[in-house]
């Protein structure tokens, strides 16, 4: 069964659509797609000041020692940011673990005074995550981020002050973009991020309302938007500074002090979703997050099978408005489909807090316009092959040329009616001598006649019909319309009638015999197209109108052309005719059908 194109257009563009929906519901996407992403929805901004980070860093290092320092000098620095209680931090956050005591017990009870004395302070705790198998009923499962252990500070110090987790977990590509919110502890319940804790703290301080939680996934991540990029937060200020007072406390005053590691060796380098190349320290993190709760703007992804829908959609779409498309209509889609498309990425992430995939669409949009491209390019050099193989034996090569520029031929090939003027050439007195003349002598001079009556019709932009025996057929006005296609198959005669003089010479002076052409011209409607066999098709004229070009030139004498009225009429001044009204009879004509000779032409205007 074979099918039709709109079914053959329908289904490529539904395969194509599922082979693109697989590759993105797979994950073969992924990667690319999270750094389009990036490019467009992640931005720095300036920081407003009132997140601070003091680090942990190489001047405090050269100063305390390797890590773990004496507990005193994280009490020290408590202390002096709480120095004048009218001008304290509104949260203090310590990104370090202290999970039990030290062997310093002075330093420890230093460290819950200052925690207890200032109220404002928060220290860090943290999951450690791994494969569990997971029993629910007569079920189980693995769950692959089961918390298999849980670090916080050690009991007194919990007592005095606050905690929240510091779990930074990146994405497949080793790309931090989303937040953890919350750890569900047995035991302990829920406890949410540092990050949320220490905003908590410091919304309560100054007074404003806390803004409410970002939406998550099942397993509590929410989709972090950067603000700052690396060292955005970080003025320099180093742990050290505080322990020496070198730092006017009122810089601290009424904001968000966060104290944790900042230097290479710490090994608390993240790379993020803002910059994929600049490594970003766990506490500077944090205060992206703490800024993210502050603006209360928590985009979250569109759902996966609502996108995955709209990428199948388009996909299809575009496939099939694609299928023969010229380039430039193709480019125009292309271009205006991924613009608005990455245009509605960016509105909805900005304006409803709304992150798609912006890779999906215009990567599958892009391969469809190549392929679709590929495929126009594919199917329209088999048509310049098909028009070239049908018409090129007999066109005038101006005439090929044309069709394969425009391309519409083809869909004529199947037959359509046009109004044509149709030329018969037959050789008079041929039989006789090839009847005294040996086989290739006789192949010769056919071969000699039908050579000057394909240059004559080629010359006047013709279409070469057939030969049969000695007898030629040729149209104009098929398969592309011409300007005056009478006068230029009058032309063509003429031309075969003169040419034959010298051909008629040369046969007289070889074998003392001489021949010439009968021709019949006639203009009317006729169907042209590729008929006959499966296996062996021609592009030829069926009609009255051939009919009666083919009477007109058997009914002609040599070195005579036969015309009807019609043709007569359309050569109008030009030309030079002689009635012979009704004398010659047509098969197939009624009485009155009018004869003429054409007995001169003007020929300037010949191409």
């Amino acid at each position: 069964m074979k099918l039709s194109p709109a079914i053959k257009r329908i289904g490529a563009a539904l395969l194509a659509a599922a082979l693109l929906t697989a590759l993105a519901a797979f994950g073969v996407l992924k990667r690319p797609d999270f750094t389009v992403s990036d490019l467009l929805y992640q931005s720095s901004g300036a920081t407003d000041g009132e997140i601070i980070v003091i680090g942990m860093d190489e001047r405090a290092t050269g100063a305390f020692g390797p890590m773990p320092w004496p507990r005193h000098v994280i009490a020290e620095a408590i202390e002096y940011l709480n120095r004048d209680p009218e001008r304290k931090p509104a949260a203090i956050g310590i990104d370090i673990l202290f999970t039990s005591k030290s062997d310093d017990p002075e330093g420890d009870a230093a460290l819950v005074e200052e925690a207890r004395k200032g109220g404002n302070v928060v220290f860090a705790s943290a999951g450690t995550f791994g494969s569990e198998v997971m029993v629910t009923g007569d079920e189980f499962y693995v769950d692959t981020k089961a918390l298999l252990a849980w670090d916080q500070p050690y009991d007194e110090l919990r007592e005095v002050s606050y905690t929240g987790h510091i779990n930074a977990m990146a994405d497949p590509d080793s790309i931090i973009r989303h937040a953890l919110l919350y750890v569900d502890v047995p035991e302990d319940g829920r406890v949410y991020s540092f990050s949320r804790i220490l905003y908590e703290l410091y919304a309560e301080h100054t007074g404003m309302e806390a803004s409410s939680l970002p939406k998550t996934d099942a397993k509590g991540f929410f989709y972090i938007p950067f603000t700052g990029m690396s060292r955005g937060y970080y003025q320099d200020w180093s742990v050290l500074d505080l322990v020496e007072g070198t730092v006017p406390t009122d810089r601290f005053a009424n904001k968000v002090v966060l104290i944790g590691p900042y230097c290479a060796g710490m090994q608390d380098e993240y790379r993020t979703s803002i910059d994929h190349a600049a490594p970003m320290y766990g506490i500077e993190i944090q205060a992206n997050l703490i800024d993210a709760f502050r603006a209360g703007f928590y985009p979250h992804e569109a759902g996966r099978v609502l996108q995955l829908v709209l990428l199948f959609l388009i996909s299809g779409f575009s496939f099939w408005w694609l299928w023969d498309r010229k380039v430039l209509f193709a480019l125009i889609y292309w271009v205006a489909l991924c613009a608005v498309y990455i245009g509605l990425c960016f509105g909805l992430y900005w304006l409803a807090g709304v992150v798609l995939h912006v890779l999906w669409i215009p990567l599958a949009v892009t391969l469809v316009f190549i392929a679709s491209v590929a495929l126009n390019y594919f199917r329209a050099s088999l048509e310049k092959r098909r028009i070239t193989d049908t018409f090129g034996r007999y066109v005038d090569p101006a005439i090929l040329k044309e069709l394969l520029v425009k391309g519409g031929a083809a869909e004529d090939l199947g037959g359509k009616t046009f109004n044509i003027a149709v030329l018969f050439v037959d050789i008079r007195g041929f039989t006789t001598m090839s009847e005294s003349l040996d086989p290739p002598t006789v192949v010769e001079i056919i071969n000699q006649y039908l050579t000057l009556t394909t240059e004559c019709i080629m010359r006047h932009h013709g279409t070469l019909d057939k030969f049969v025996g000695d007898c030629t057929m040729a149209f104009w006005n098929a398969p592309l319309p011409q300007e005056d296609p009478v006068y230029l198959a009058c032309c063509a005669a003429m031309d075969m009638v003169e040419g034959s003089k010298a051909l008629g010479a040369q046969l007289l002076e070889r074998f003392g015999r001489t021949v010439d052409f009968g021709v019949g011209v006639h203009y009317g409607p006729a169907v042209v197209g590729n008929i006959g066999a499966p296996k062996r098709m021609d592009y030829t004229a069926i009609g009255d109108t051939v009919n009666t070009a083919s009477r007109l030139e058997s009914n002609a004498p040599g070195s005579t052309i036969y015309i009807s009225r019609v043709v007569a009429d359309a050569l109008g001044d030009r030309a030079k005719t002689t009635s012979l009204g009704g004398s010659i009879k047509l098969k197939g004509k009624a009485e009155g059908f009018e004869v003429l000779t054409l007995d001169s032409l003007e020929m300037e205007e010949r191409k």
